[in-house]
């Protein structure tokens, strides 16, 4: 195996630290980046990084990718073979709450990326995007030549960062994969999200917030099957020329709010107790994804059903939280 070096953006965070532990048990060099902020607990980033942070082939520099003076020696520090970029600040419902955060950081944040990425003639990006992209979309599956207009500005900016990726590949040749995430869960699953939190508050007997009727669906998309859809990114981009693609990643079916909490509700072993709320601004009803592209071009197969990623999420949940508060 030919040892590569790859360089993570926001790699202390939840797809970024599940990417890492894959390519260091690789054998691969891994370079992080990650600035730690506030927007949930910096302890569960120190957390998700822990077992390999002594690694000889892991790197980690506690940087902002705003601040470009920081981030040029880092990307001049070793020869990358490709960059992964994950940092944002994510979130559609803060976005509405401070646009103008998202856009220094999701934007210029990018920017940034792109211009270290140019100075030092590397040539290989894998960009995160999301599905939130496709705003409320009346094509049903979203495919990735679909233009609908975003409805959040957290949307927007992704939407913004697909463009200069696309504009960096046109003037300096920088190649491109830009994957549309659809909604990503499993171990180290943020605490904000849905799924983390609602086992949370069911094993803990509280209400959940139930926006809307239960009727709006999300296409889930299993941590372990997204990490194999960024890694046949890496293998598109090494084996290919002339690269600027974007892809659908997600799960390949679409699950219910009600459907979701009931799964977990079973997993969980628990009723829950629903607090049935308006649907919230910035919110779509439905995600569906058409996988075609990322199946024929990437390899990309997602083989983890809801029902077995939801068995894995509760049993790690109840791993890493439970055991702790019965010490």
């Amino acid at each position: 195996m030919h040892r590569k070096t790859y360089l993570i953006t926001g790699g202390a965070g939840f797809i970024g630290s599940s990417l890492t532990e894959k390519l260091l048990n690789e054998g691969h060099n891994v370079i992080n980046v990650d600035n730690f902020n506030d927007f949930y607990s910096p302890a569960i980033k120190e957390n998700n990084i822990s077992s390999f942070i002594t690694n000889s082939r892991y790197t980690l520099h506690r940087i902002d990718i705003r601040d470009r003076e920081a981030l040029q020696p880092v990307f001049e520090s070793a020869q990358i073979d490709v960059v992964i970029h994950l940092a944002a600040m994510a979130g559609v419902r803060p976005s509405i709450e401070d646009p103008v955060l998202y856009e220094e950081v999701n934007m210029k944040g990018t920017i940034n990326i792109l211009e270290c990425m140019k100075s030092c003639n590397l040539r290989k990006l894998v960009f995160a995007s999301s599905s939130s992209v496709y705003g409320n979309s009346k094509q049903i599956p979203f495919r990735e030549d679909d233009n609908s207009r975003t409805i959040s500005p957290y949307a927007a900016t992704k939407k913004a960062g697909e463009e200069m990726c696309h504009l960096y590949h046109h003037l300096y040749g920088i190649n491109s994969v830009m994957l549309r995430f659809f909604t990503v869960y499993g171990p180290k699953q943020r605490p904000d999200l849905a799924i983390h939190k609602f086992t949370r508050m069911i094993l803990n007997e509280q209400p959940i917030p139930f926006y809307g009727d239960g009727s709006t669906m999300r296409d889930y998309a299993y941590i372990d099957d997204i990490i194999a859809g960024i890694q046949g990114s890496i293998t598109y981009l090494t084996e290919n020329e002339k690269v600027c693609e974007i892809f659908n990643l997600s799960g390949n079916h679409s699950i219910s709010l009600k459907e979701m909490v009931d799964i977990i509700a079973v997993n969980t072993g628990k009723q829950p107790i629903i607090n049935v709320l308006p649907m919230q601004p910035g919110d779509v009803t439905c995600t569906n994804a058409d996988i075609s592209r990322a199946q024929k071009l990437l390899g990309y197969n997602p083989d983890t059903s809801f029902e077995e990623g939801i068995n894995k999420f509760v049993s790690w949940y109840k791993s890493s939280f439970c055991a702790q508060s019965a010490r």
